[in-house]
C-alpha cells in the first residue's frame, strides 16, 4: 500500500480487506507468528487459489507483507505490518496547551471529566460553565470520592475567564455546546461528547451513568491528544 497510512483512502482499504471473514481468520493465524501461504490453507481449511487471492488483497492493503525463507529459497512466509493497525486509529488532534471541559453549570459533568483527565492522564486541564452554578452538586462530589476523586465543592468558575488561546475546548453537554455554537459566543469547543445531566433525575445511579460515560470517552480521547512539550 502506497502514501500515508493514515490517509482516508488507505484507512479505507485496511477496513475494507478485514471485513471479509476469510481475510480476518488469515490476519488471526498471523497475529502471533509468521506462516506460509500452504500452512494458511490447511490450518483454515481453504484451497490453494482462494488463499492466493485473499492474500493478494491483504498485500494490497498493506497489512501483509512477504519474507522469503532463509532456508528454502523456494518458499515464502507471510508476515502481518502491525503498524498499518496502528493506521486503523483516528488522527491525532492538534497540539493543545491544556484540555477544557465546558458543561452549563459546572457543577457535574465538566467537573468530573476534569478530575478523571487529571487523575488519569495528568496533564493540564480545567472544567468551567455557560452558566455556572454556585456549588458543585453533591452527588458530583459523592461519585467522584466514591471512585478516588476529588472535586472543590465550591469551585465553579464561567468559560469565559476559565479558556484561553491554545485550549482544546470540549463541551460535555448539549446545552453548552449549542450555547458556544453561536457565532458570537466568546468560545467555540472543538469537540462535543453529548452526556445526559443527571441533575435532571438526581440520582446516585444517573451521576453513576454521567461518569461511566465520561470514563468511557476519555479512554478513547486520551490517545489522540498530543500535549505540548514541557
Amino acid at each position: 500500500m502506497n502514501g500515508d497510512l493514515s490517509s482516508l483512502p488507505a484507512r479505507a482499504r485496511v477496513h475494507a480487506a478485514l471485513g471479509e471473514p476469510a481475510r480476518l481468520a488469515i490476519v488471526d493465524t498471523l497475529v502471533l507468528g509468521d506462516a506460509s501461504p500452504g500452512e494458511v490453507g490447511r490450518q483454515l481449511g481453504l484451497p490453494t487459489n482462494l488463499v492466493a487471492h485473499h492474500v493478494k488483497v491483504l498485500s494490497d492493503a498493506g497489512l501483509v507483507t512477504r519474507i522469503r525463507s532463509e532456508g528454502d529459497r523456494r518458499r515464502t512466509y507471510l508476515r502481518l505490518v502491525p503498524e498499518v493497525f496502528a493506521s486503523l486509529a483516528p488522527p491525532f488532534l492538534d497540539r493543545a496547551e491544556r484540555v477544557v471541559f465546558v458543561c452549563t453549570h459546572n457543577s457535574a459533568r465538566s467537573q468530573l471529566a476534569a478530575a478523571l483527565w487529571r487523575e488519569r492522564v495528568g496533564e493540564p486541564v480545567a472544567s468551567a460553565g455557560t452558566h455556572p452554578a454556585p456549588r458543585v452538586h453533591p452527588r458530583a462530589v459523592k461519585v467522584a470520592h466514591r471512585h478516588g476523586l476529588t472535586l472543590d465543592p465550591a469551585g465553579t468558575a464561567h468559560v469565559a475567564d476559565v479558556v484561553h488561546d491554545g485550549d482544546l475546548v470540549i463541551a460535555v453537554c448539549d446545552n453548552a455546546h449549542e450555547d458556544l455554537a453561536a457565532p458570537d459566543a466568546p468560545v467555540h469547543p472543538r469537540l462535543h461528547w453529548s452526556v445526559p445531566d443527571p441533575a435532571r433525575a438526581d440520582t446516585d445511579d444517573a451521576f453513576e451513568a454521567a461518569y461511566a460515560d465520561l470514563s468511557d470517552r476519555i479512554t478513547r480521547l486520551a490517545p489522540a491528544v498530543m500535549p505540548v512539550p514541557r
